[in-house]
């Protein structure tokens, strides 16, 4: 499994990115702004292409509310690629709209499976706790019923066995004061969980897991060191 789960945008060690990708090629997922309107929602998915472009990485998006909800039509919409790069927004529309085309299966099967890595910020990466309890601190979760026109889902992916809190002591971030909060809550409640600033990822490599930002000195050639985990 190869995750690179960043805070905000590609985070300051991209080349962490490109290194476990097998091909230059990726899919974007921007669904968590579908609660945003059209134009905004645009813009946001084409900041995303453009960033990877800037890469070497041609990408194009996958809008997954086209797709009709058989997890294997999801698949093959997802195949192929070197990765799969989830954008931020809100956790709870991005729940659903995983949910409601059948992405989610298709993205355990293929992290499962090894086929590609997964790559994400912000929401893209919290989508994978096991639960989305507490993020209604920072995302109302009545949104992304309102945008599916279903029950909040509070299940994550389950990928992970923690959850993770972006964009902790971001100054500048207009969410870092609810994400602070949100991370002493999970604290406070003994909730298993892994704090990013912005510039920070985490990096997955099959067993091996590294927190990478440019201003950490390095650990061997890694660039980096176990996250800090915060359960009590």
């Amino acid at each position: 499994m190869r995750l690179y789960l960043s805070s905000f945008r590609m985070g300051d060690r991209p080349d962490r990115l490109l290194a476990m990708m097998d091909a230059r090629t990726a899919v974007v997922i921007a669904n968590a702004l579908d609660g945003d309107p059209p134009d905004v929602r645009e813009q946001g998915a084409q900041r995303e292409l453009a960033a990877l472009a800037e890469l070497g990485v041609a990408a194009t998006e996958v809008d997954l509310r086209v797709l009709g909800g058989d997890w294997r039509e999801a698949a093959a919409a997802l195949a192929g690629q070197g990765l799969v790069w989830v954008r931020g927004g809100d956790v709870f529309v991005l729940r659903q709209a995983l949910a409601r085309s059948g992405a989610d299966r298709a993205v355990r099967d293929l992290l499962a499976r090894d086929a590609a890595v997964y790559g994400g910020y912000s929401a893209g990466a919290c989508v994978l706790a096991p639960s989305l309890r507490g993020l209604e601190l920072v995302d109302d979760p009545t949104r992304g019923a309102a945008v599916s026109g279903e029950p909040v889902r509070w299940d994550g992916l389950g990928v992970l066995d923690y959850s993770i809190v972006p964009h902790c002591q971001s100054p500048g971030h207009p969410e870092t004061k609810l994400c602070d909060r949100l991370e002493e809550h999970y604290r406070k409640a003994g909730v298993a969980h892994r704090a990013l600033r912005d510039g920070q990822a985490i990096v997955i490599d099959g067993p091996t897991t590294v927190l990478v930002c440019s201003g950490l000195a390095r650990a061997g050639e890694d660039g980096g060191h176990d996250p800090p985990e915060h359960s009590r």
